[in-house]
């Protein structure tokens, strides 16, 4: 994932792109029937992985991001 903020809207913005122009992927050298197979799995990988995490290893992982997020910059 970028780090700049718009670079990540870029990202997003091509996506939303290749989802309506098939010629668009072409152009970027990318399969657009590998890419929708991508999205697919891509879909059902976070909630599969939150079904088998326990309540208390959910809970430490949203503590160590919150902490991230909070964290003092220097």
């Amino acid at each position: 994932m970028a780090k700049d903020p718009n670079e990540f809207a870029r990202s997003i913005l091509d996506t939303i792109i290749a989802k309506h122009d098939p010629e668009a992927l072409l152009e970027q050298g990318k399969n657009p029937t590998a890419v929708a197979r991508g999205m697919r799995g891509g879909a059902k990988g976070g909630p599969a992985r939150a079904r088998k995490l326990t309540a208390s290893k959910r809970k430490s992982i949203a503590q160590k991001a919150a902490q991230s997020r909070w964290k003092k910059k220097p």
